[in-house]
């Protein structure tokens, strides 16, 4: 056996997309094997993690006195260093295979426009996983390769990518960024504009798992057929439809910053939606609506991203091209990029 297969037989090649929602990460070979809420429960008195990701979840909102459940990814960056570092070093354990013993290199997606502070914490975290190599690619093209863009399609598509904090639009075009915007707004905030109804207007406290399942059972996008028989479906709609509004103003105000031949290929493609909020109900047509353009949601949206970084695997050149690195990583990496190749 030669030394690189035996390096491929002990180590993972991973596909990792972090996020505020959710950790999803993709083994080569294997497919998906880690989809869990990127939530982390910690004893306030001693410092102690106590549980992450699903075993988390269930605490969330039921918590004991001594016990804070925490999203230590706000809106798609680092906010709690150590919390997270953990958080990936727990997935990254459950990711490998039972023969590997550590993972050689990762391809990690990161929001447009993060600072290079925020990068390095990313980076830093995946360092700690014990991940030998890891490259940071931007959210908006991973997604578009994983939506079914090629990555040497010389038209430009149009990728919005909504997570749980974070919409990101994304137009690509030759395998790169041509125009991307990221916002802070995502489906939790139609969450928290529920809670802060049913408060305001029924006098009633309602936590964010409870504020989900009203989300998912009932509010839309668009109007609901029958007003007067879904009276609470009718009451809910208002309240998603203003986040769902400044969704749509984010995505029309990156269209109108293109070019004309780029603008073109978008009006006859139209847009592709990825990520866990594409699937609120009635997005498609109301974005449809909206923007007069083709809108359709790409399979297992939620999956688009780590598809898209798995890809790149096979694609080194790619990969050195659409790194998103500041100099001194850019050079560290550089003399491992072979690595991507084997």
């Amino acid at each position: 056996m030669s030394m690189r297969a035996l390096r491929n037989l002990v180590s993972d090649s991973m596909a990792i997309d972090m996020g505020s929602a959710a950790t999803i990460i993709y083994v080569r070979g294997r497919g998906v094997v880690v989809d869990e809420p990127s939530l982390v429960a910690v004893n306030i008195i001693t410092g102690e993690v106590i549980a992450i990701g699903l075993e988390a979840q269930q605490m969330y909102g039921r918590e004991s006195r001594d016990v804070t459940v925490i999203s230590p990814l706000l809106n798609g960056v680092v906010s709690y260093f150590e919390r997270t570092k953990e958080m990936l070093a727990h997935f990254v354990r459950k990711a490998r295979s039972g023969v590997s013993h550590f993972s050689r290199r990762a391809l990690m997606s990161v929001l447009s426009g993060v600072t290079q502070v925020e990068q390095r914490a990313l980076v830093s975290a995946a360092e700690g996983a014990r991940i030998g190599r890891v490259c940071m690619i931007e959210e908006g093209l991973a997604a578009a390769l994983g939506a079914g863009v090629r990555i040497d399609d010389s038209h430009a598509s149009a990728v919005v990518d909504i997570g749980g904090a974070t919409t990101n639009v994304a137009v690509i075009a030759n395998g790169s960024i041509v125009n991307a915007r990221a916002e802070r707004i995502g489906s939790w905030n139609i969450d928290a504009a529920i809670i802060d109804h049913v408060r305001r207007h029924r006098g009633l406290v309602i936590g964010a798992q409870t504020a989900e399942r009203l989300k998912l059972e009932l509010a839309s996008a668009t109007i609901p057929g029958d007003l007067a028989r879904e009276i609470t479906a009718g009451e809910v709609y208002p309240v998603a439809h203003e986040v769902v509004r400044k969704i749509g103003e984010i995505i029309s105000t990156t269209l109108t910053e293109l070019p004309a031949e780029v603008a073109s290929d978008i009006y006859d493609r139209g847009l592709v939606l990825t990520g866990g909020g594409a699937q609120f109900s009635g997005l498609e047509d109301y974005l449809r609506d909206e923007t007069k353009l083709p809108v359709r949601i790409a399979d297992e949206p939620r999956y688009a991203t780590v598809r898209g970084l798995e890809q790149m695997f096979d694609e080194p050149l790619w990969v050195r091209r659409a790194m998103r690195c500041g100099p001194q990583l850019l050079l560290d990496l550089e003399s491992d990029l072979s690595g991507f190749e084997t």
